[in-house]
C-alpha cells in the first residue's frame, strides 16, 4: 500500500518513476502532470523535497500535486536510504547525499523532452529547505528556490536547537558516535536516533516533539516509511559540513523563504534570509506554525508559490 495522506486530484496525473543519483542509488519518485498536459511542448518544472524524515506520500505530494494543478511539471522523491529509494543501511542521512538527491532530480527532469531544462525550480520543506538551498549553491541549473518551514539540519547537529549545544555536550555526542562506529564495523546493527515524532505524546510532551508527533504519529500524516529516525552515526557528517556557506552565490537567482508566524523554526529562515543576496523574500504565513505548512492547504500559500515560480521561471 502506498498510504498517501491526501486524495489524488482529478486535475492531475501521478506516475511512479525512478532514476539513479550519481552514487548509483536508485531514487523512487512521483511525477505529477496536469490532466490536460501537452507533452509536445516544453514546460517549467518544480522539484519538491521532503521534510527531514518525511517521504513523498506526505506533504511533498500535496505540494507537487498543487504545482501540477497550476500547470507545472512537478517531481517529488524519497531521499537516498529512505522511503522506497535504495541504499543500505536504511535510514542513513548525509548532507552530501541529500543535497545530491536534488541534483539527481534535475538530471531526470532536464532530460525529459517535455521539460525546459532552463526552467527548473525547487521547493524544499523543513530539512529539504536547507538541502535545496545547498544544491542551488553549486547546481546553477536550479533557477529559483523556495523554502517552507526551513530547518538547517547541519546547524542543529553542530550547535543544537537554538544553538544551545555546549562544547562538552558536542564532544560527548561525538564520543558516543565514535564508539557506535566501532560496534557497527564489527557487525552490529546500526542504532537509530530516538523518534523525532513521539508516539503516545500528551500535554506534558515537549511542545516541539508534540507538534511533530501530531503529524507523523497520527492518521493525519502517518506513513510506515516515515519513522522520524536516522542512524546515529549520520550526525557526524552533519556536524562537520555546513549547508549554507555559499548562499550568497545563488544570486541573481531568487530565493523565497516561507515561514509560519508561530513556527518554532522561523529563526532558520530569518537568519538565512539575512545571509542571502538579492533577490530574496521572506514571506510570513499568519497564524501558522512549523508543521501546519506540511499539509494544511488552507494555510499553505500556494498562490504565492505559483506566482513566484511563474515569474522566475519565465
Amino acid at each position: 500500500m502506498d498510504n498517501y495522506i491526501f486524495e489524488l486530484s482529478d486535475k492531475v496525473t501521478r506516475q511512479s518513476v525512478s532514476y539513479n543519483n550519481r552514487y548509483g542509488i536508485k531514487i523512487a519518485a512521483d511525477l505529477y502532470l496536469p490532466k490536460d498536459f501537452d507533452k509536445s511542448q516544453k514546460h517549467s518544472a518544480i522539484i519538491v523535497g521532503a521534510p527531514y524524515g518525511g517521504v513523498k506520500e506526505q506533504g511533498p505530494g500535496i505540494y507537487a500535486q498543487n504545482m501540477a494543478e497550476h500547470g507545472f511539471v512537478a517531481l517529488t522523491f524519497d531521499p537516498s536510504y529512505n522511503g522506497y529509494s535504495g541504499g543500505e543501511p536504511r535510514h542513513l542521512s548525509s548532507p552530501d547525499l541529500f543535497v545530491e538527491d536534488f541534483s539527481a532530480a534535475v538530471d531526470y527532469l532536464g532530460t525529459r523532452p517535455f521539460v525546459d531544462r532552463d526552467k527548473i525550480g525547487v521547493i524544499g520543506i523543513c530539512g529539504s529547505g536547507g538541502f535545496g538551498i545547498s544544491a542551488a549553491q553549486v547546481d546553477r541549473r536550479i533557477k529559483a528556490v523556495a523554502t517552507v518551514s526551513m530547518y538547517d539540519i547541519a546547524r542543529v547537529a553542530a550547535k543544537g536547537f537554538m544553538d544551545s549545544l555546549t562544547e562538552d555536550e558536542r564532544n560527548n555526542i561525538l564520543d558516543t558516535v565514535a564508539e557506535q562506529r566501532y560496534a557497527e564495523f564489527e557487525g552490529n546493527e546500526p542504532v537509530l536516533t530516538p523518534r523525532g515524532a513521539p508516539i503516545g505524546f500528551d500535554d506534558n510532551t515537549d511542545p516541539i516533539g508534540r507538534e511533530f508527533g501530531e503529524f507523523y504519529s497520527t492518521t493525519r500524516g502517518y506513513h510506515p516509511n516515515s519513522i522520524s529516525q536516522f542512524t546515529m552515526t549520520s550526525s557526524m557528517s552533519f556536524m562537520n559540513f555546513p549547508l549554507l556557506t555559499h548562499i550568497k552565490s545563488i544570486s541573481p537567482r531568487p530565493i523565497l523563504f516561507v515561514i509560519g508566524e508561530h513556527a518554532h523554526s522561523r529563526y532558520f529562515s530569518e537568519d538565512a534570509y539575512k545571509l542571502a543576496a538579492e533577490p530574496k523574500e521572506l514571506y510570513i504565513v499568519q497564524k501558522a506554525g512549523h508543521v501546519d505548512l506540511y499539509d494544511k492547504t488552507d494555510l499553505i500559500p500556494f498562490d504565492k508559490l505559483e506566482s513566484f515560480f511563474t515569474e522566475n521561471l519565465k
